[in-house]
């Protein structure tokens, strides 16, 4: 382990043995001065946070935009603090600070044993919202965490959701997507993040009017497997955070399994922009996302950077969340070229299976604007079955959204599944 990993391990380690200890105002307070002093330094990642928002809320001006931006960056450190704390809430403060609406649609559906799927955009809490699903549901779920550098990281980000009653499968190879697949033959649980892949695989949507790349995992997941497809969105309200539980993404009754998928991608991504444009400011978007903010690339392919071209320093994403990449040549072709979106955008840099992970500038703190993180592939996997790792930037408080992903295709039929 090289001197840089000791020291992102060791800040991470840090803030789960310290910040939990803090008195709740204390922690409330430094996680609002963390947020305060990045906003006010105007980094990349406050700009692209706001870059983002505009495309929400198109009528905003600067000064709008702003206070967006600001409360943005307070919603984000307020993930943090919670996360960090999380470890040592009891069952009854989780209860007291979760209210899910229409939460009888997961309910009814885990009581049916089809297996249910939940799909979650970058809003609010996911880690709460698990244990929420876990300690008052009393419902274990799996998912898929990305592997990080170094490695004693990755044991951390998995110990930890692990100990909150999570089942965290590597995402390695084509394993996960069969494992996912039988749980939810099994009548269980599977819950995805995914509302950003700008992988090979990743699927056209139109979102907030332009077009982005969802994964396809959830709705390849739902018609491999038959289970109930649920999007979840959630937000934060006063000392609470509420979510709610939307009606069922149904798998469309005729259509190649690419047009049911590009369907069922674009259901989700609606619910997902319904529910971001009601809460902007818990969107914790950090990173690009939409394709007219990758650089053309010319002959070469639609969307690279550089050769050269320095990386964008202030992307952060958060630690693995669960995520639901699309399995590697299942997503439908609806773009020209669409292999050649492995390679990254500005900023961002390709790992070695080929799926771009955004990459943050080294060093800093949060008081620097860039607020340095755990940065996060973007859902997909290359046909070589490998994924890009997430890498945590030295120093500093980690940062904004995750990545991972479902495997390749044939791993359903090698893993237990059935084939397509």
């Amino acid at each position: 382990m090289t001197a840089r990993d000791r020291l992102v391990d060791g800040m991470y380690g840090l803030g789960w043995a310290a910040v939990k200890k803090l008195p709740e105002p204390v922690a409330v307070r430094l996680g609002r001065t963390i947020a305060d002093t990045a906003w006010r330094r105007r980094g990349a990642a406050v700009l692209r946070l706001e870059s983002n928002l505009a495309r929400v809320v198109p009528d905003a001006g600067p000064e709008r935009l702003a206070e967006l931006s600001k409360a943005g960056m307070r919603s984000y450190m307020r993930y943090w603090m919670e996360s960090f704390r999380l470890p040592a809430w009891s069952t009854r403060k989780v209860r007291d600070s979760v209210v899910i609406h229409d939460v009888e649609r997961l309910t009814d559906g885990i009581a049916s044993d089809r297996g249910v799927i939940l799909a979650l955009p970058h809003l609010a809490n996911w880690d709460l919202a698990g244990v929420w699903v876990t300690r008052i549901l009393e419902t274990p779920f799996t998912t898929v965490a990305e592997r990080l550098k170094p490695e004693s990281l990755y044991d951390r980000f998995v110990a930890y959701r692990e100990s909150l009653g999570m089942e965290v499968l590597p995402h390695a190879g084509g394993s996960a997507f069969g494992t996912l697949a039988r749980r939810l033959r099994d009548g269980g649980l599977v819950a995805l993040v995914a509302d950003r892949d700008l992988s090979s695989s990743g699927v056209d949507v139109e979102y907030f009017g332009e077009t982005a790349l969802m994964p396809a995992g959830p709705a390849l997941l739902a018609q491999h497997t038959g289970a109930l497809l649920l999007p979840v969105t959630l937000w934060y309200e006063g000392g609470a955070m509420r979510g709610r539980v939307h009606p069922p993404v149904e798998v469309p009754a005729s259509g190649t399994r690419a047009e049911k998928t590009a369907a069922m991608t674009q259901a989700l991504a609606d619910v997902y922009a319904a529910g971001i444009a009601e809460h902007p400011e818990d969107w914790h978007m950090l990173q690009r996302l939409w394709l007219a903010d990758l650089e053309p690339r010319g002959p070469r392919g639609p969307h690279e950077r550089p050769s050269g071209a320095p990386d964008d320093p202030g992307s952060p994403a958060r630690p693995p969340e669960p995520d639901a990449g699309s399995p590697s040549g299942t997503a439908p072709e609806t773009g020209a070229a669409r292999g050649s979106r492995k390679s990254a955008g500005p900023g961002e840099t390709s790992a070695p299976g080929g799926t771009p992970g955004v990459t943050p500038a080294p060093g800093g703190t949060p008081a620097s604007g860039e607020t340095p993180g755990v940065t996060h592939a973007s859902g997909g996997t290359s046909a070589s079955g490998e994924t890009s790792g997430e890498t945590p930037a030295p120093g500093g408080i980690p940062g904004g959204p995750p990545r991972a992903g479902a495997a390749p295709e044939s791993a359903d039929t090698r893993d237990g599944g059935a084939a397509a």
